[in-house]
């Protein structure tokens, strides 16, 4: 079957690079899916497969391929939304929808999973156990789209689940795998601070909102360089501080948003506590009026040791052509909401090279000139085709 399933795949390259092209041009940001969603229950029509829709908080969609023989059920997983980003590529088939793009590589998850799947629905007479395909909505925006289809129950049943992601550190032919621990958990605050206004020239007069936020910009720094353990990963960054008034007007009011970064449940606890606890001092030192939203997003994402060994197993015994070089890759500080499923069914999230070929410094994901080498959706799609037969042990 193995060797049935990739000739299959080959013979589909181009399709899956025209579904690929074809989503690139209608990209539709999360939780707005409506039309992709449309399109992938339409390529499933016909089908011998069951298929649920508007599953979770969105258009996520989950299709069971019922195996001719008894065995465990595995997952798969592609998400499908893109980005708020105008795109610059300059491709012939760039983004029709004005300040939307995918720019995250979601429109070759989607492709890739769509042909795989149409193959194994063809050969499921020979497949021992249950496979869902899982078209998941709304990875790029919290809460996302998975943690609402773990909650939904749909999943209970799966033993273990699979997915990739395009990343352009290498080419077409590379795949990276890391076990254990491997994608950041992120978290979100917005902090108001409340002073009061006055003339510049009287400063004793007022209490300037901006200098107490500055104070906590540079206080916040100190949880990752003296309150984590050195061999702890932690990242707190300020996207924005809002303070812009008048050059002689003490501001009154200042508004902080920031993003927080971690690779374990502990750190994560240590860096809001410590976050908090400034915030109090500052009301305290500065007497302002704080008002501080915190909220914990997408978990770090585990990838189970064992799972992942046997992924990369049957990576390395592929001898595929397709599949030129297997890579221990190392922790990453993005997040990804595949985290969600695999705090609850062991599993691997690994990824696949794509960066465009006669490029030396790619554009990576999330840049308005993102783009992938389209020979990396073959190689998605065998590689976890090759996941799937070592699962099942088919030859």
């Amino acid at each position: 079957m193995k060797k049935q399933l990739m000739e299959m795949l080959e013979a589909r390259k181009e399709e899956m690079i025209q579904i690929r092209r074809y989503l690139h041009e209608n990209p539709e940001l999360s939780f707005k899916e409506e039309k992709t969603a449309q399109y992938i229950l339409d390529f499933y029509k016909g089908k011998e497969v069951e298929i649920q829709s508007n599953v979770g908080n969105g258009h996520g969609i989950i299709v069971t391929i019922k195996g001719g023989k008894p065995g465990k059920t595995i997952g798969l997983r592609a998400d499908f939304d893109a980005l708020p980003i105008m795109e610059e590529t300059g491709l012939p088939f760039k983004s029709k929808n004005e300040g939307v793009m995918h720019a995250c590589g979601h429109d070759g998850h989607t492709a890739y999973l769509l042909v795989l799947a149409d193959c194994l629905i063809q050969l499921k007479g020979e497949i021992p156990g249950t496979i869902k395909i899982i078209h998941q909505h709304a990875e790029e925006v919290p809460p996302g789209g998975a943690k609402s289809i773990v909650e939904s129950g749909v999943l209970d049943d799966v033993d273990n689940i699979f997915g990739i992601h395009l990343l352009p550190m290498d080419p077409a032919g590379v795949v990276g795998y890391h076990s254990g621990f491997s994608m950041a958990g992120r978290s979100y605050f917005k902090l108001g601070i409340q002073g009061v206004g006055g003339h510049g020239s009287s400063p004793h007069l007022a209490n300037d909102a901006i200098v107490a936020g500055s104070y906590f910009v540079t206080a916040v720094q100190t949880i990752i360089s003296r309150r984590l353990n050195p061999f702890d990963m932690g990242v707190i960054t300020i996207g924005s501080f809002d303070g812009k008034g008048t050059f002689n007007v003490i501001k009154d009011r200042v508004e902080l948003e920031g993003d927080i970064r971690y690779m374990n449940l502990e750190t994560k606890k240590i860096i809001e506590k410590e976050v908090r606890r400034i915030v109090s001092g500052i009301e305290a030192e500065f007497g302002v009026q704080c008002e501080l939203t915190y909220t914990s997003d997408y978990p770090p994402l585990y990838n189970d040791p064992e799972v992942t060994a046997e992924v990369k197993a049957s990576l390395e015994g592929a001898n595929d052509p397709d599949i030129k070089q297997v890579l221990e890759y190392p922790m990453m500080s993005p997040s990804e909401d595949f985290a969600y499923y695999l705090e609850k069914i062991p599993g691997c999230f690994f990824y696949i090279g794509a960066t465009p070929k006669g490029v030396e410094k790619p554009y990576y994901n999330h840049h308005p000139k993102f783009d992938i080498d389209e020979d990396a959706l073959i190689v998605a799609a065998k590689s976890v085709g090759y996941v799937v037969c070592g699962y099942y042990g088919l030859e």
